[in-house]
């Protein structure tokens, strides 16, 4: 509040000239949008922020229940090193990306699809973690697997005991059945308005997960499936360049991070379209009104396809608008076997990829960009580097 002063009580030069300084400084921060009040512990109404930023979507041939890039991991440790951390997640696709948050550990994160489907794959989650005490309960709802009465002696077990101990336990008619009910009744609790079409599409992921356990792969429609797809098993125990075992799901502290995210609405799950005139400059102005930065965007191999539709710079307009960090990054996937990339190894069918934000949004020419291998041989940071 500002106050008028009387002649008889004129304030000192310096005073003056404080105060003006101040409000230039507040200006400033009103004329970019911004506010000193950070992102909220927790977001009241999370429907109202996915319909805020959600658009009518689109289609894509395939489920996506899971990531088809088994190496994913391989961009952590050099993340790690240019101190990418807190800030504001965007990325795509279903649950890989909980490892890349687990890692970041950002103060709020967003879930980008243009398929509405990935948006409901995410409540499914979303389900599992509210119910989930930890890990071991966390896979066995998943996938439908008896939950042991003593199922807290498991915290402290390795992913790779258990998974073992998912693989030796076969769900039942009834072990499914209360999975199938946990996850509905949650899911109908999240906050957010389902149609009796919505929850049979999430009942619908759930079943395959249930059906196939932690054998099942990633598919497309009227294709079939590729050796070189991972499991979700192999998606659970892979690692990082060193060796790592990084997944949310290897070590219980990364569970109940994003558990707390999920309970405190801080992931938010959008129906969206990268190179739309609504999505990302709608996170963006969320971020500025709470003075954040975004410090990831994951974009998989989307620009792949907005450079093949003629939209990419579009997309890449709409990246440059977003408040970002100093050292934030864009986490690609390339795909095909033996590619010719200075990142690439034979492990990998998928490589992935890591650049800085600011020289993406800085590249005069990147927008006219007409390959998808222009874009990812364009500037990478090396991922192996000692």
């Amino acid at each position: 509040m500002i106050r008028l002063v009387s002649s008889r009580h004129r304030p000192s030069r310096f005073a003056v000239v404080l105060a003006a300084a101040i409000l230039s400084i507040g200006a400033s921060s009103v004329a970019r949008g911004q506010s000193s009040r950070g992102i909220p512990d927790s977001i009241a109404d999370l429907g109202a922020l996915i319909e805020r930023l959600s658009d009518a979507g689109g289609y894509f041939d395939t489920d996506n229940l899971i990531s088809n890039e088994r190496g994913y991991q391989q961009v952590l440790g050099a993340m790690e090193r240019l101190g990418v951390r807190g800030g504001a997640y965007i990325g795509v696709g279903p649950d890989q990306n909980y490892t890349y948050i687990a890692r970041v550990r950002p103060r709020i994160a967003f879930v980008v699809d243009i398929r509405r489907d990935n948006m409901l794959e995410h409540l499914l989650f979303k389900a599992l973690f509210a119910h989930a005490r930890n890990r071991a309960e966390f896979l066995a709802l998943w996938t439908g697997r008896p939950v042991p009465a003593e199922i807290t002696s498991y915290t402290n077990w390795s992913i790779d005991a258990l998974v073992a101990w998912v693989d030796s336990a076969p769900a039942t008619a009834v072990t499914a059945a209360r999975a199938r009910a946990v996850v509905r009744d949650e899911a109908q609790h999240a906050g957010i308005a389902l149609s009796a079409q919505d929850l049979a599409t999430i009942a619908r992921f759930h079943d395959a997960f249930i059906a196939d356990g932690l054998s099942l792969r990633f598919t497309t429609v009227g294709r079939p499936a590729q050796p070189y797809y991972p499991t979700l098993r192999q998606l659970l125990l892979e690692h990082d360049a060193g060796g790592r075992q990084r997944n949310y799901l290897a070590n219980e502290s990364d569970f109940q991070f994003i558990k707390s995210m999920h309970r405190r609405n801080l992931i938010v799950p959008v129906t969206g379209d990268l190179a739309g005139p609504r999505t990302l400059s709608g996170m963006g102005h969320y971020l500025a009104e709470h003075g954040e930065h975004v410090s990831v965007l994951y974009a998989s191999n989307v620009e792949d396809y907005l450079i093949r539709d003629g939209r990419f710079a579009s997309y890449v307009a709409e990246v440059r608008t977003l408040p970002r960090d100093t050292n934030a990054v864009i986490i690609r996937s390339l795909f095909g076997r033996g590619v010719g990339h200075p990142e690439s190894t034979p492990e990998y069918y998928a490589t992935q990829l890591l650049q800085r934000m600011d020289r993406f949004v800085g590249d005069s020419g990147v927008a006219g960009v007409q390959r998808y291998r222009d874009l990812v041989a364009r500037d990478f940071v090396p991922l192996r580097r000692p």
